[in-house]
């Protein structure tokens, strides 16, 4: 079945989830003002993936029935489907200007689904099969999951099982005949609250004293147990004033980001799909890490095209666009915005297929895809703040331009004042140009930058996660053969 996306929207309101913001419950937090736009970031993946244009590139066909189902569901069987997967992440980059937030679920199911297939072939387990059965169910019925591996750590020079608190990483606390019981946390979870599911998956390499942090499962997002704290973002209590629009800059889209926490949740045996095996934390963390990396040049590039396109607009707006110096920073933000997209696609192209079948792209350049992405969107927003002017950060509010309080000699409004000194080339009415300049605001400062800005740093692993990566792929001695060959060494 493919839902559309009100259909997604109504079945949200069938969970109970329990969502804390500020200090309180939230009773209905899918209508909720700073919630809302996130849900409705989601909906835009399943109503394109009704829409013939894009139908190559949304949809897909299932490996375990041939039936056609939602691409962010879908086990990648080929390095097209790969690129399809860039393609499809850049073009919901393009129609929203935000992260919607069903990557992280298509991730681990492609890395969950090897990785537990080699873990059976090992130990005899039966992981994969209950992995098999879980896919079929989220197919079935077009589900968003969260794919989960960030945990709090703590501190960082200790490995899970030596911390002062043991909650610090998620772990098994009671195995019993038919499940196990889990506690902890997983934090800065992208979409958790608007996610049907849960996909939970170790967040490290581990060794044999931290067994029980070696756990990967799937629950429910309302299962008894689990509530969540949402995360603030700059500016986003804008989203709570009456008739908030200009201001909000995005005012249809953003991301969301939350802290899940597990307190007692019992996971029945058939959603187990590593419990305890530590020596394959590390093929599942890199196989996740590779593909959510590789995703990263995907939909930081189509919100990418949406910046370059507003700075551009910004550039007419504020009558600057034929000078010569704007078009150079355009330029230079589309090549490394294009870098970024090459990037995504290199390392899909040269996929290639795991023990179990589905395709693992190339790690080595997945890594260096996301390294880009920790540098390149900080010079692009830098770019767009230099085009933009002053103006993105000092302007008055929207309520000012839309106020009828007379201040002025004339009977002038402090409404009549804005719009008449911050009116800018006539190509454009002053609200358009304050529209442009709001938009850039919150994609390079305020709750935008949760899906662009910082989560590009942090987003898949910080800066060196992937530099560790890059040194064992990299192939350093394999290098110095090649220089040894030439001269002779």
């Amino acid at each position: 079945m493919l839902m559309t996306g009100a259909q997604y929207i109504e079945s949200l309101r069938k969970l109970k989830t329990r969502v804390y913001l500020f200090g309180e419950e939230i009773e209905n937090w899918v209508d909720h003002p700073m919630i809302r736009p996130s849900i409705d970031c989601v909906a835009v993946t399943y109503d394109l993936a009704h829409d013939p244009q894009y139908t190559d590139l949304m949809t897909a066909k299932s490996i375990l029935n041939g039936e056609t189902i939602n691409r962010f569901c879908n086990i990648h069987q080929s390095t097209d489907d790969l690129r399809k997967k860039v393609k499809m992440q850049r073009l919901l980059g393009q129609k929203t200007a935000s992260c919607f937030q069903r990557c992280v679920g298509m991730d681990s199911f492609n890395a969950v689904y090897s990785t537990t297939f080699e873990v059976d072939k090992k130990y005899g387990t039966t992981y994969h099969q209950n992995f098999l059965k879980y896919l079929k169910f989220v197919q079935e019925n077009d589900l968003v999951v969260d794919g989960a591996m960030t945990d709090p750590k703590g501190d960082r020079g200790l490995a899970p099982s030596k911390q002062k608190d043991p909650d610090l990483f998620l772990r098994i606390v009671e195995r019993r005949p038919d499940g196990i019981v889990i506690r902890g946390s997983k934090a800065h979870q992208t979409g958790s609250i608007n996610s049907h599911e849960h996909l939970i998956m170790p967040t490290m390499a581990m060794g044999e004293e931290d067994k029980d942090y070696a756990v990967s499962f799937a629950c429910p997002t309302d299962a008894d147990g689990i509530y969540m704290i949402y995360g603030r973002q700059s500016c986003d209590t804008r989203k709570l004033e009456p008739d908030a629009d200009v201001d909000l800059g995005n005012h249809k889209y953003g991301g969301q980001e939350a802290l899940v926490v597990f307190d007692n949740v019992f996971i029945p045996n058939d959603r187990i799909f590593l419990c305890g095996e530590y020596d394959f934390a590390t093929m599942l963390v890199e196989r996740f890490a590779g593909y959510h990396r590789q995703s990263y040049g995907g939909c930081k590039v189509g919100v990418g095209d949406v910046i370059i396109g507003a700075a551009a607009l910004a550039a007419d707006y504020n009558g600057a666009s034929k000078a010569t110096h704007i078009k150079d920073k355009l330029i230079e933000m589309t090549h490394l915005n294009e870098t970024l997209y090459c990037c995504g696609i290199a390392c899909s192209a040269e996929g290639y297929p795991t023990a179990a079948g589905n395709y693992q792209i190339d790690l080595l350049l997945a890594n260096v895809c996301k390294q880009n992405v920790t540098r390149f969107p900080y010079e692009i927003v830098r770019l767009a703040e230099d085009i933009a002017g002053g103006l993105m950060v000092t302007m008055p509010s929207e309520r000012d331009f839309r106020s009828d309080l007379k201040v002025g000699k004339k009977g002038e409004t402090i409404g009549d004042i804005c719009n008449k000194y911050f009116a800018g080339s006539p190509t454009c009415t002053t609200e358009e140009r304050m529209r442009v300049l709001r938009f850039l605001e919150n994609i390079c400062l305020g709750s935008a930058a949760v899906g662009y800005r910082t989560e590009s740093m942090h987003g898949a692993g910080s800066p060196q996660a992937q530099r560790i990566m890059i040194a064992r792929q990299g192939n350093i001695e394999g290098k110095k053969a090649l220089a040894k060959a030439i001269l002779d060494i």
